[in-house]
């Protein structure tokens, strides 16, 4: 997979792409990453990319021709890419957008500064507009590192365990269950029994379960249009019976 990231602020991205799974991602050539400075593609010694939007008004708009100018050069060297544009007015990201943004190979992130960008780099250079939640950032790039790390983590060969973004949350429309490591016991609470009996179906079952609990707990809204499958349906069953006698004995 391909990223090639525009903003006027590159060395952002540096760390970002210097450690943990998007290092490796890199290394093992998994990922091809790059960060273009939209200046380069300024005019004039001050390599300016904004300006004072028509009618008026606060703040500062960025310039059409430099950005312009850099998406096509990234165009070229990634002709099929998918432009998206970071910006608050976006369709909000979720874990479904992330796992369809994975099965493209190339994609250039544009990062938003000031008031946004002039409308006809919006109409004429941008394929799709994605926010990663209803507030304004100061800029584009945060929220491109947050699309980017959901991404990547779904390319074939960059976690060391394939089926460890199978689990994750949101990726199956519940949230992930509860995970318990050494050791057994802490501060006086143990590790579920279960999770030491070595009973492989029984302890998905659990984690089921689990996983049910805390997304009814957490975010019951993602229960609402789910279909749920014959497992969950015995447990949310089993539920409602016990629930049902609590009720019949504080009648």
């Amino acid at each position: 997979m391909n990223f090639s990231v525009l903003t006027i602020f590159p060395g952002m991205f540096d760390d970002f792409a210097s450690h943990g799974i998007i290092r490796r991602a890199i290394e093992s050539g998994c990922l091809r990453f790059g960060a273009v400075d939209i200046r380069d593609f300024a005019e004039g010694r001050h390599r300016v990319t904004d300006d004072r939007p028509y009618g008026g008004g606060s703040g500062m708009v960025m310039k059409p021709e430099p950005l312009a100018a850099a998406i096509k050069a990234a165009k070229d060297i990634n002709p099929e890419g998918k432009t998206i544009l970071m910006s608050p007015q976006g369709r909000r990201f979720d874990q479904s957008e992330a796992q369809a943004l994975a099965s493209f190979r190339d994609i250039v992130f544009v990062c938003g500064r000031y008031e946004g960008v002039d409308e006809r780099v919006y109409e004429n250079y941008i394929d799709d507009e994605l926010s990663i939640g209803d507030y304004v950032l100061t800029g584009g790039e945060l929220a491109a590192m947050v699309v980017m790390d959901a991404v990547i983590r779904l390319v074939p060969g960059v976690l060391g365990n394939e089926n460890s973004s199978a689990s994750d949350s949101f990726s199956d429309g519940l949230l992930e269950h509860a995970h318990y490591t050494r050791p057994d016991v802490f501060e006086g609470k143990s590790v579920p029994e279960v999770l030491l009996s070595g009973h492989h179906e029984n302890i998905e079952d659990w984690r089921t379960e689990s996983a049910l609990i805390r997304t009814f707990l957490k975010r019951p809204d993602l229960m609402l249009e789910r279909h749920f499958s014959e497992q969950e349906k015995q447990i949310l069953q089993k539920w409602q019976r016990y629930l049902e006698t609590l009720i019949g004995d504080n009648s």
